[in-house]
């Protein structure tokens, strides 16, 4: 029988640097408000839920996360009321009963602990781009799900972690060759218009190291990409699907 405990991973950041081009700070870095995007951690978690799963979640120092204000906007939810509510809600009750507001330091969660998670989740917003692509204990933890073969999601921003596990082990790209989805360039480059500066780019990051990244109007509107153990999302747009293929991953596993 597998485990049935899922581990989710968060950033500690609040905001990410953003390099203005335009305005009164044009050529400065400043500090864009930031942080996981609602949905697309709500409504996998809510599949992993359903389906049994005990969530542990964690993060580089165990900082209580923030949510992403875009993503917490009615415009996020096409003016769903009633979905925004049940998801601040789901994340109110991870609170509560779950340990959301204080994860666990990925420092914290031995190699031998490791063993006892059946998949790893990592949801999205432009937070990791500060604090999770570097982070070596978070490098070691991906290893261990990749060695092991072990079910790996991660959308939009999410899989800019996996830059990680360079910072571990024998230090090489261990996601190289894998085909992967992620919040594309031309997604970033309309933020970028939006906030008036420059952000780090996930697909082009990923792609100099080796990863063969899947983009293009399928990836747009949902599309997910499956590769070995790995299943990736571009945008929110793909977090129903993308929990569905995981639970279907664990399942099989």
């Amino acid at each position: 029988m597998s485990s049935k405990k899922i581990l989710i991973v968060l950033s500690d950041a609040h905001s990410f640097p953003l390099k203005k081009t335009s305005g009164a700070d044009a050529g400065k870095t400043v500090e864009q408000p930031s942080g996981f995007f609602l949905m697309e951690l709500a409504k996998p978690l809510q599949k992993i839920l359903d389906a049994g799963y005990e969530v542990t979640f964690a993060s580089p120092k165990g900082q209580e996360p923030a949510p992403d204000p875009n993503s917490e906007s009615l415009l996020a939810f096409a003016g769903n009321f009633y979905e925004r509510r049940r998801e601040n809600e789901l994340i109110e009750r991870m609170k509560r009963e779950n340990g959301f507001a204080k994860p666990r330091p990925f420092s914290t969660i031995s190699d031998g602990e490791l063993d006892s998670f059946a998949g790893v989740f990592i949801p999205g917003g432009h937070a990791p781009l500060k604090d999770l692509g570097a982070d070596k204990e978070l490098g070691r933890v991906l290893r261990h799900f990749h060695e092991k073969s072990k079910p790996t999601a991660a959308i939009c921003h999410g899989p800019y972690a996996f830059l990680s596990t360079k910072q571990a082990g024998d230090g090489s790209f261990v996601y190289k060759g894998y085909k992967i989805t992620c919040w594309s360039d031309a997604e970033e480059k309309v933020m970028e218009t939006l906030m008036g500066g420059e952000i780090e780019k996930v697909e082009s990051r990923l792609r100099d190291e080796g990863a063969e990244m899947v983009e293009g109007v399928m990836e747009k509107i949902g599309s997910i990409t499956v590769d070995r153990e790995l299943v990736t999302g571009a945008n929110p747009m793909a977090a129903n699907v993308l929990g569905d293929q995981f639970l279907k991953m664990l399942s099989a596993h």
